[in-house]
């Protein structure tokens, strides 16, 4: 996990808190909107993805919003991963910036298909990459 978040340092221009902050709300997005099937396999491939999703699933992070966006999914669980993410102190470029960094990164060790795949299935993702 440490050579994703040092990738996405320098691409977002961020500290390594905000990288790990902002790759543990994407995972999480992306862990509840995506396919099982195909992000375990993203999930899989990523050493210590697991781990970082655990660890953020005991901080209940998110507020009303998230509460709310949790609940609904899809466009309210975009919103919500958003609003973390700009509490993390990341704006719209150094989100852009991770999340690219952390799809071309799942693309090496996943495999395009699959990472294709999940990016497919969530509306607006393939705007941002």
């Amino acid at each position: 996990m440490q050579e994703l978040i040092s990738r996405i340092m320098a691409r977002a221009g961020i500290e390594q808190q905000q990288a790990e902050d902002g790759l543990g709300i994407i995972l999480g997005f992306l862990n509840k909107e995506a396919p099982a099937e195909k992000m375990q396999q993203v999930l899989d491939a990523l050493p210590g993805a697991g781990d970082l999703l655990a660890a953020r699933a005991g901080t209940g992070g998110g507020g009303l919003l998230g509460g709310i966006g949790n609940m609904m999914g899809g466009t309210m669980g975009a919103m919500a991963a958003l609003n973390e993410l700009n509490k993390a102190g990341l704006g719209m470029g150094e989100v852009q910036g991770l999340v690219k960094e952390l799809v071309s990164y799942a693309k090496e060790k996943a495999g395009d298909d699959v990472v294709d795949e999940v990016i497919a299935k969530i509306p607006g993702l393939s705007q941002i990459v």
